[in-house]
């Protein structure tokens, strides 16, 4: 019987080695196609949603640069994408001190999925756990979720088309509390008063959501550090 028992943990353990290093294996190979990127400069439009506040759609501007540097230029001045959210920059977020651990199969977008936890290594960082959900055939990260100390927890959904191949969205969807989202200072919005009837997509109360849908892309062809700053 001890022996039987000796064999079952064995064979348990086995088996958890085994997935961390699927995880493992399968977070390397998206995060090769994600470094066919070295900067890119995106046009696109920003819907702002969030229940107690008027924010006008905006055309934008996003800058990426290796390995962590973004920028979003808002011709309305406002951009509500929570500070931190890393999942903008998701080669930051996989090339961090992290454990990775298989969080088993789901289905996204009509997709197979495989579901990836990051726990980070360092007990001191912003980030208490990332959840990544993964398109394994065309190596594609469709949704991640981050929980921070900081800013709460957000989510990031990515939808894919014409810049597939350098796993560049056309649109991204982000989710975030409200209640855990301060306002940048010096700036002001209109609130709304609640009189106006909630539409079948608006979000909660306690949630808001920054949608930006992308129109092109220039990919690979420098970025200069006065655009950063």
């Amino acid at each position: 019987m001890k022996k039987k028992i000796q064999l079952l943990l064995f064979s348990l353990f086995f088996f958890s080695i085994s997935f961390a290093q699927d995880a493992t294996s399968l977070l390397k190979k998206v995060r090769e196609k994600l470094d066919k990127v070295d900067d890119y400069e995106a046009t696109g439009i920003m819907k702002t949603n969030v229940s107690f506040l008027k924010v006008p759609e905006a055309s934008v501007t996003v800058y990426f640069r290796k390995p962590d540097n973004l920028k979003i230029k808002n011709d309305k001045g406002i951009s509500l994408v929570p500070k931190g959210a890393v999942s903008l920059s998701l080669n930051k977020l996989l090339k961090g001190n992290f454990t990775a651990i298989d969080g088993g199969a789901d289905v996204i977008q009509n997709t197979k999925i495989k579901i990836i936890k990051l726990l980070p290594a360092d007990d001191n960082a912003d980030i208490v756990l990332s959840t990544l959900y993964i398109d394994e055939s065309r190596l594609l990260i469709l949704k991640a979720r981050t929980t921070t100390k900081e800013s709460g927890t957000y989510e990031v959904e990515m939808n894919y088309g014409k810049y597939i191949l350098y796993a560049l969205p056309d649109k991204v969807i982000f989710t975030f509390n409200t209640k855990d989202y301060k306002l940048p200072k010096g700036i002001t919005f209109d609130y709304d008063d609640g009189s106006k009837k909630k539409t079948e997509n608006a979000v909660s109360d306690n949630k808001g959501k920054v949608e930006i849908s992308y129109s092109s892309y220039i990919i690979n062809k420098g970025l200069p550090d006065a655009v950063f700053k």
